[in-house]
This record gives C-alpha cells, structure tokens and sequence, in this order.
C-alpha cells in the first residue's frame, strides 16, 4: 500500500483535528457525563471518512490510535498511553477506525447530499454501538462499575451527547458533500477520492 505525499498530509491533518476534539473537554470540563467525555472526536471521525474516502479515512484513525497508545496525550482529558486500552470508553476510539470507513465506503458508491447525510448517521451509530457495548462490557469485567450500573443506564449515558452528534453528523456530510463538489472533484483531490 503506497501512500502518497498528500496522503500523508491528510492524515496528519486528521490525527490533528481528533486530537484537538478529543480534548474540547479541557476547556469545558462539564461536557463529561457519567464518565462519558462528549466530544467532537465522532465528527471528526464521519469527516475523514467522507472526505478522506474508507482505506485512507481509516488509516488517519488507526495512525490516531496508535500515536496514543505510544503515550501521546491525543485522547480525550490529553490521555495517552498503553494503559488507556483498559479505560471504559476506549471502545469509542477503536470504533473511529469503523466509522470512517463505513462512511467512506457508502459515499464512494454515491455522491449526493443524502447519501453524505445518511452515511454520517450510519458512522455515528456504528460508533455509538460499538463504544457503548464496549464501555459496558468493560465495567462489568474489569473496571469499577458505578452503582448499579446496567446495560440500560450505559445506554441512558448517551442520550447527553446524543443530540449533538446527530446535529453534528449531518452537518459533516452537509460539509464534505460541499468540499466534494467544489475542492475534492478536483486536481490531486480527485485522484485521492479514486484510490481510496
């Protein structure tokens, strides 16, 4: 797998920006609700998809994943580090990878703005399934689970963050389907949308 000068760019780019949504939090520590950081990582996730395209989308997030476990202070609250694979919500980050290429490989097919709306919807659902069933299971096999904490209350925790991801997913694809037509289709750009 070859990847090009621009390719590396946008990945980097990308690794930038999760780190940056990761960590909306520092700056407003009330966005944490029952242990759940609300984030704009899940958008920058369903972006990198849409824009990068799936094979490339998802080697921004598998980079991303790998530049923290190495002790980056990329994750949310700037953690880092091996140890995170053991915190609740690290099923969150793995499903970034997921995420992006679901939705990558949805607008591949099709390019208009529906189809760049329904994708980000879908990427969000793939990343709240798979980070909540994660954080659940997890609480429940080796980290200290609150007070009768059920799979019902792990779900009852995403309702917070709910409505802003669903606002924010569609203005992703709003987003990328508006850098499709006017800066994707073209130059390098498009050849980038071609071998992703």
């Amino acid at each position: 797998m070859k990847l090009r000068p621009i390719d590396l760019t946008l990945t980097g780019l990308f690794v930038a920006l999760m780190a940056v949504g990761a960590n909306i939090t520092s700056f407003v520590p009330f966005m944490v609700v029952g242990g759940v950081p609300i984030t704009l990582q899940t958008f920058f996730a369903i972006l990198a998809g849409a824009i990068l395209g799936s094979r490339l989308g998802s080697i921004a997030m598998i980079v991303y994943l790998l530049v923290g476990l190495v002790g980056a202070p990329v994750f949310s609250r700037f953690g880092g580090g091996p140890s995170t694979i053991f915190n609740p919500t690290f099923g969150f980050i793995v499903s970034f990878i997921f995420t992006a290429y679901v939705v990558g490989k949805i607008v591949e097919k099709k390019k208009s703005v529906l189809a760049f709306c329904i994708a980000s919807l879908i990427g969000m659902a793939v990343n709240y399934l798979f980070g909540t069933n994660w954080m659940y299971f997890a609480y429940k096999l080796w980290a200290a689970a609150p007070d009768g904490f059920t799979y019902k209350m792990a779900w009852l925790w995403m309702i917070v963050p709910l409505p802003k991801d669903i606002i924010l997913a569609v203005f992703a694809g709003i987003m990328a389907h508006r850098l499709e037509k006017s800066v994707l289709s073209k130059g390098q750009f498009k050849q980038l949308k071609r071998v992703s």
